[in-house]
């Protein structure tokens, strides 16, 4: 059961059930109301016929001699008192004896109404009854007053109205009621029915967007919602914010993807080589006759150069790894003042004759000491190998940060190899005699990232380049 007819039945059920509910209540106040009005008229017009009737009955000429049986007296004797007169038509009068039996009835009427036992005991006891009887298959309203003189009951008082007039209205009400609330359910189903799918129209829309999307893996569409910020517009705001996450991480997705096929490829051609070399030459040292002493020497010193440069490819890409998936990265105070001396200690041992100068404040970053350790080495490494000049370094506090940066005097890297700096394997020159593999600044910039920092370079043709890494600053709560 689609949400349209469920919310359709659902209103179209309150609307029911309100309409019974006041059908119900409207239908029981007017039958009361009515009943009411009538037992009013029947009491007024029993209390004239009393009062007449009993001072027609304290008349010398109408009492009975003692122990005489009970005769039907004709109405017509009544008929001059006013009381009769101003007797509605439509209202039936019996006069009975306490125990039943009729006494006075108009135009000669010889049977009394019925009186349940019950009746009969409450009017022994001096009080009124009320009672529906059906005589002849209509149905009259009975009040029976008892009528007393010297304190004792001496007769009965009938004044009886139909109720069919009443009987009618009230079914006539009822089947008005029935019909006009079964012809309101039906509207109301068919105007629910025609709001709900507006109302539902923009879920729809969102429902044909997602398909549409799975149909065709197109992240770009977008629920067109106009509508006011409501439930649904709310909705269609989240949709289309979840598309838009998903989109981008679909992007991030794909570019890691093809950044993963690129990587595989760079590092299977950097493989390729030196296990190349490896492999040749040791075909060479299997010839048959042996190669003289001094070839197998030469041959032996390649084999030992391109195992060490499998080593340190190896331990760069794991270096790489690790920073790329942030794990092993400590979040802890690293002064950099003697963090920095020790580099650049280790640097000179590579090249003694350069001049590295230091320019360093007493700071201390918010990070990994053996991450920005190796950023270090990266940095001045790459510098010593592409300048032959002096290289400095330097490290400050600024608003952002820590700024740590390394500074050389080489030539310069053209803008267009600067765009593609930070890709693996882009070693940002042509000159092969220049080892390494370009891993260097990729590492760098991962271990960066990974530490909450950034890395940037600015480079001058001729000029030199500039690399600053900012890392975020320790800040000694008190």
């Amino acid at each position: 059961m689609s949400i349209r007819l469920r919310l359709t039945l659902l209103y179209t059920g309150i609307l029911a059930l309100t309409l019974m509910i006041f059908g119900a209540a409207l239908y029981a106040i007017l039958a009361q109301s009515t009943l009411n009005a009538i037992k009013e008229d029947i009491v007024l017009s029993s209390d004239m016929l009393v009062s007449s009737i009993f001072r027609t009955y304290l008349s010398p000429s109408m009492q009975e001699p003692q122990n005489a049986p009970h005769t039907t007296i004709p109405f017509e004797i009544l008929s001059g008192e006013q009381a009769l007169k101003d007797l509605r038509e439509r209202e039936i009068v019996r006069i009975l004896a306490m125990d039943g039996t009729l006494i006075a009835s108009p135009f000669g009427t010889v049977d009394a109404l019925p009186i349940s036992e019950t009746g009969m005991q409450t009017l022994n006891e001096r009080n009124i009854w009320w009672e529906v009887v059906a005589p002849e298959n209509e149905r009259l309203l009975v009040l029976n007053s008892p009528v007393s003189v010297n304190s004792e009951p001496v007769f009965i008082i009938q004044v009886a109205r139909p109720l069919t007039e009443r009987d009618r209205s009230l079914s006539a009400l009822s089947t008005t009621l029935i019909i006009a609330s079964l012809l309101t359910t039906l509207v109301a189903f068919g105007v629910g029915w025609a709001f709900s799918e507006a109302a539902l129209r923009p879920i729809n829309r969102i429902t044909q967007t997602a398909s549409e999307i799975e149909g065709e893996n197109d992240l770009t569409r977008r629920v067109d919602h106009h509508g006011p910020n409501d439930e649904v517009g709310r909705l269609a705001q989240t949709f289309n914010s979840m598309l838009s996450r998903l989109q981008e991480a679909y992007a991030r997705m794909n570019h890691a993807l093809g950044m993963q096929r690129d990587f595989v490829a760079d590092v299977s051609h950097e493989l390729r080589t030196p296990l190349t070399t490896v492999r040749g030459n040791l075909d060479l040292l299997r010839r048959q006759p042996p190669l003289p002493a001094e070839e197998r020497a030469d041959i032996l010193d390649d084999l030992v150069g391109e195992s060490d440069r499998l080593i340190r490819l190896v331990n760069d890409l794991l270096i790489l790894a690790r920073a790329d998936a942030g794990r092993n990265l400590l979040q802890e105070p690293v002064p950099l003042q003697p963090l920095v001396g020790e580099v650049t200690r280790q640097i000179r041992l590579l090249d003694p004759l350069r001049e590295i100068t230091e320019t360093v404040e007493e700071v201390t970053a918010l990070g990994d000491r053996d991450a920005v350790k190796q950023i270090l080495l990266v940095l001045l490494d790459n510098a010593l190998k592409h300048t032959p000049g002096s290289v400095s370094v330097a490290a400050k506090a600024t608003d952002s940060g820590i700024e740590l940066s390394v500074q050389d005097s080489g030539p310069g890297i053209p803008l267009e190899l600067l765009e593609h700096i930070f890709d693996r394997f882009d070693r940002g020159e042509t000159d092969a005699s220049v080892p390494g593999f370009g891993l260097g600044l990729p590492i760098a910039m991962a271990l960066a990232e990974g530490q909450g920092g950034t890395i940037q370079i600015e480079s001058e043709v001729g000029t030199g380049t500039r690399v600053t890494v900012l890392l975020p600053l320790f800040i000694q709560e008190d």
